[in-house]
Formats: C-alpha cells, structure tokens, sequence
C-alpha cells in the first residue's frame, strides 16, 4: 500500500513539473488517502502484534 501512496506522489510531482495541474491535484489527494489508510493499517497490525505477545 505504501508503494502506490508513493507511485501517486511520484505521478502527482511529475505532472506538476509538466503543467498538468488536475493531474497533480487527483494523484496528490489519492496519494494522501493511501498514505493515511496504510499508516492505519500499520498501527492496527502494531497493536495486534503487541497483543498476540501478551497473552
């Protein structure tokens, strides 16, 4: 998942440096939105981990 929030960023910074600015402004968004849903995703696995441990 973090690979496509940076694939996006990538598209998103390369379309900006050609003019293309609908372009950046949809990839950059979607980039945001992966990036979020992955950094939740981590911290779910994070706490579940340090739950299986403890019991």
């Amino acid at each position: 998942m973090l690979s496509w929030a940076l694939t996006f960023l990538v598209v998103a910074l390369i379309a900006g440096l050609l003019g293309f600015g609908w372009i950046q402004g949809i990839s950059l968004t979607i980039a945001k939105i992966l990036f979020f849903v992955f950094l939740v995703l981590f911290v779910l696995s994070l706490i579940g981990g340090l739950n299986r441990r403890v019991t």
